[in-house]
């Protein structure tokens, strides 16, 4: 075992948080910090290191018990302002898919569709304390007779809402491109033929996975940011795949880890937590995460240091390939590259796009390092880490 000059514990750090000692600085703070203190110095003064992301996460939805009604039901098919919940649980629960889209929606028949409103959104109105119409039916049975309810929810009055993402949190993302002739609509946004533009999703140095490649500090029970408010890790994330090519300094080349995380709904804010409608593609949910990184050790600080000249994601083709599971890369970019605004492919310099936010997961990160500054948020240290 790697013996470490500095050794911190967590309760060490959550002590220094209660006394108003602790020291947290940004990931991107961070990176000037080692490189003029080296990495000992960093991990000996710096307690704290906090991360942040924003953008879609298809992987989520939210588990809503809406309450029993007079005669009860178990509800068999469940609406939520139109759009489709499951309700193959207990009586009263339901899950709303943040991808769902309404009942009604023309899909891609009308083609690039619009999905003008889904699950993402019935999550977002609940959380801004809209008014959220319910329809639920049932067959009937002597415990639960009824056949039928239809009412207007809140996610005040409601008994219970839990937010639960099983993929959320993507450690790397690849950069797409389109290679045909013809304009394609992906999750990953409009791309243009003969790879015209190059979109990518990443808050590259500053997104949390990136920040703890062998996730040494993150697993069951770590304390996150989480849509405006306290969450959790409860596992890792459906495709969670650590064993990819890495850098020499150990971070993903490809998509790697992912994270499965909940926290309560009626906590989170509506600026944290929204409605996407990707244009030919479908609904989604924009959600805003971060995660604390407890400086350990140097080797852990050392992973914080990553900066954005560093990170790597490979292009990728979504105009034939990605649709016919072809694993290819048609070159490899960073996220300096990026981030930059052009990239340059087959020869040519051509415009880069984010849907990851930049300027939100800055925010977050901030967010997160007044939270703890405060007292009001301590470092929570897992069960035990993700699968590496």
């Amino acid at each position: 075992m790697k013996k470490h000059k500095i050794n911190k514990s967590y309760q060490n750090i959550n002590e220094r948080i209660r006394t108003g000692e602790v020291v947290v600085v940004t990931a991107e703070e961070i990176i000037d910090i080692v490189k003029e203190e080296g990495p000992v110095e960093a991990a000996r003064r710096v307690d704290v290191v906090t991360t942040g992301t924003f953008a879609p996460m298809c992987s989520s939805g939210a588990f809503v018990n809406f309450g029993h009604s007079v005669p009860r039901i178990k509800a068999s098919r469940v609406w939520l302002n139109n759009v489709p919940a499951y309700a193959g649980l207990a009586a009263v629960d339901c899950y709303i898919g943040a991808t769902e889209p309404c009942e009604d929606d023309p899909l891609n028949k009308v083609y690039p569709g619009e999905f003008s409103y889904g699950g993402g959104h019935v999550i977002q109105d609940l959380v801004a304390g809209k008014k959220v119409y319910l329809k639920a039916d049932a067959y009937g049975t002597d415990c639960y007779p009824g056949r039928i309810v239809e009412k207007e929810i809140s996610l005040r009055k409601l008994p219970n809402a839990v937010l639960c993402n099983p993929r959320n949190g993507y450690q790397n993302y690849n950069c797409a491109v389109n290679l045909t002739n013809k304009t394609v609509y992906t999750y990953m946004g409009a791309l243009k033929p003969r790879a015209a533009n190059a979109n990518y999703c990443s808050a590259g140095q500053l997104s949390p996975l990136l920040n703890d490649p062998y996730y040494k500090t993150i697993g069951l029970g770590t304390r996150i940011f989480l849509g405006g408010a306290e969450g959790y890790v409860t596992w890792s994330g459906t495709q969670h795949n650590p064993w990819v090519e890495r850098t020499k300094k150990g971070f993903p080349n490809t998509p790697a880890g992912t994270l499965w995380v909940m926290g309560d709904l009626k906590k989170m804010k509506p600026k944290w937590l929204m409605g996407v409608s990707i244009q030919g593609y479908g609904c989604s949910l924009a959600l805003g995460l971060g995660i604390p990184i407890p400086i350990l050790n140097e080797e852990i600080v050392q992973y914080t240091a990553v900066s954005d000249e560093e990170l790597f994601t490979q292009i990728v083709d979504y105009g034939h390939d990605y649709a016919n599971g072809i694993s290819k890369s048609y070159g490899q970019v960073s996220y300096a590259e990026l981030k930059s605004g052009h990239i340059k492919f087959r020869g040519e310099e051509i415009p880069t796009a984010p849907l990851s936010s930049i300027v939100r997961a800055r925010e977050i990160a901030e967010m997160l390092k007044r939270w703890i500054l405060k007292g009001k948020f301590l470092i929570g240290e897992p069960q035990f880490t993700l699968p590496r």
